[in-house]
């Protein structure tokens, strides 16, 4: 998970904090290579991208991935959106709740809309996203299920990547070894058990704001 990495398991200050601390770990194992493409995944995981950007001297872009939350419990995620028409399911969870499929077709519609504004939104008038051939670095500010970084990196295997690089400042234990599946490479820089949430090892989890993400963009 962090081969020939120091393992943190503090908390970070803030997501621009771990976006440093990252970058520095990033950088050990991939700083001088050619046609890196960081992306980070809105909105949370772009303060922490553009740290990673930063230390490889990489363009920055967004990839937009949206979390299906339980219906009056948003927070569980039983899956995600992404992209390119890709859905990713958390079974145990969707087989523990039995959710009619009404209520989560109602739940994928609502999130489908949002991830088509948040694209017109972060991209504009940019060109579509192009990986191929490049190694991409994909950053979020952390990993509890892994539904949602599982998604973009299915999303963006169907692109042609040369690489795909899964890289998060703190992640549950067992979700950043299930992901070695979906990436080539994943960076966990800390990865604390018990783990409980992503929020929980940050002294400030303030929700990014649509207007910090262009700014980091400068879009």
């Amino acid at each position: 998970m962090n081969d020939n990495l120091p393992v943190r398991n503090q908390r970070f200050r803030n997501r621009l904090e771990a976006g440093e601390l990252l970058g520095e770990a990033v950088a050990t194992r991939y700083a001088g290579r050619d046609v890196l493409l960081v992306l980070g995944l809105p909105r949370g995981g772009v303060p922490v991208a553009h740290g990673v950007a930063a230390a490889l001297g990489a363009p920055l872009d967004v990839f937009v991935v949206r979390k299906l939350g339980v219906p009056g419990q948003e927070e569980l995620a039983m899956g995600a959106i992404a992209s390119g028409g890709v859905r990713v399911m958390n079974r145990d969870v969707l087989d523990y709740l039995r959710l009619s499929d009404s209520a989560l077709e109602a739940v994928v519609a609502r999130e489908l809309r949002e991830l088509e504004r948040r694209e017109r939104a972060f991209r504009g008038d940019k060109p579509p996203l192009d990986v191929r051939d490049r190694t991409v670095v994909v950053v979020d500010d952390g990993l509890a299920t892994g539904s949602t970084m599982r998604a973009a990196a299915r999303a963006l295997r169907a692109m042609a990547p040369r690489a795909i690089v899964v890289a998060v400042p703190v992640g549950a234990p067992a979700t950043c070894r299930e992901l070695r599946s979906e990436a080539d490479d994943i960076i966990c820089l800390s990865t604390p058990e018990p783990f409980e949430a992503v929020g929980m090892w940050y002294d400030d989890f303030t929700q990014t704001t649509d207007a910090e993400v262009h700014a980091l963009l400068g879009t």
